[in-house]
């Protein structure tokens, strides 16, 4: 019994886990329902192709829910620094020039939320929903409403790099992304900005008290969301060789989802990244994969909210507070109980 207790504890400490179950379960589900499909690569290829840019958002949006605050603009970045790229490599012929000045315009949009939210006291939702479209008008008026087509950059070494496909089949996209995720994750957990953006999250004015700079924290963190969500549109960008004035515009839902149901607390005060990538492929895989099952167009959208309800509860059964119940049973479980005869030994 004490080696359940052990294991019940050891895996209370995996980061993720619940949502990891949910992943794989809905993987195996998929490949009985269409063993045709998800029993080949190229199906999970394609995830690693589109998920990657939801990814990168939903990385900047946990930090953001963390600390308590909530950034809608993100959409409208992801279009701009689209454009921003595209207009300087039509005229440059270069991608690095674009690529630079697309992630240093995400970070301005960034700091501008950031000053509105912490300087001006401007609830955040109001503020980068403002924001959202006043910069999609921006994106929309400077490109004529018109999508540009840049089929020139797939010869560019910058796609090649950031798009390109290991051994000629893995989008590298997908490595980036991971690659942002474990970076953030000891952001988040080993660094002061994490630990202060958990305080702020927590409780801003015992993080003021304890000298955390709440308001320059903030703005920092905003402009991260507002680089991370240009780094997105970029890829995108990049991926599909085109860019159009809406591109953005579908992905806020998703990746709020993935962030919700990887376990990241909606009051703030607690982020999981882990659970936020594994979440970010449910809600990437699970209508192409309801429609590789056969099933009805009318119910993707009934079986994904099926799926979703299901990891959150999930996530809320074998969580750490579920584990913890189910450790405490065990361990009293585990205590014998003495005989009547020395129990009344014992009384005497």
């Amino acid at each position: 019994m004490r080696r359940t207790t052990s294991f019940l504890e050891a895996l209370g400490r995996l980061e993720g886990l619940p949502i990891a179950v949910v992943l794989a379960v809905l993987y195996v589900a998929f490949i009985f329902a269409a063993p045709s499909v998800f029993t080949g690569y190229r199906i999970y290829m394609s995830f690693f192709q589109t998920v990657p840019p939801m990814l990168v958002l939903a990385i900047g949006l946990t930090f953001v829910i963390t600390a308590g605050e909530i950034d809608l603009s993100f959409p409208a970045v992801v279009a701009l620094s689209g454009f921003v790229f595209t207009w300087c490599f039509q005229r440059l012929g270069a991608g690095w020039p674009g690529f630079v000045l697309g992630l240093a315009t995400g970070a301005l949009v960034g700091f501008i939320n950031g000053f509105l939210v912490a300087r001006l006291r401007l609830p955040s939702i109001l503020a980068t929903l403002a924001a959202q479209f006043f910069w999609y008008g921006v994106t929309i008026l400077v490109a004529g409403g018109l999508q540009i087509d840049i089929a020139a950059v797939v010869s560019a070494p910058i796609h090649t790099i950031f798009v390109g496909r290991l051994f000629g089949i893995f989008p590298l996209q997908a490595l980036w992304s991971l690659g942002l995720v474990v970076f953030f994750w000891f952001i988040l957990n080993r660094h002061r900005f994490g630990q202060a953006i958990m305080f702020i999250g927590d409780n801003a004015e015992v993080a003021r008290v304890m000298g955390i700079g709440v308001e320059a924290t903030r703005i920092r963190l905003f402009t991260l969301n507002g680089a991370l969500a240009a780094f997105a549109g970029l890829l995108l960008t990049l991926e599909i060789n085109v860019f159009y004035p809406t591109q953005g515009q579908g992905m806020l839902l998703p990746v709020m989802a993935a962030v919700f149901i990887g376990g990241t607390s909606i009051a703030g005060g607690q982020g999981v990244l882990v659970g936020t990538f594994f979440g970010m492929y449910i809600i990437g895989s699970l209508e192409a994969g309801v429609v590789a099952t056969g099933i009805g167009g009318y119910w993707v959208q009934l079986v994904e909210g099926l799926v979703m309800a299901a990891s959150v509860i999930l996530n809320i059964v074998i969580g750490d507070e579920g584990l913890t119940a189910l450790n405490r049973a065990a361990r009293k479980w585990a205590v014998p109980s003495a005989p009547p005869g020395e129990e009344a030994r014992g009384g005497r």
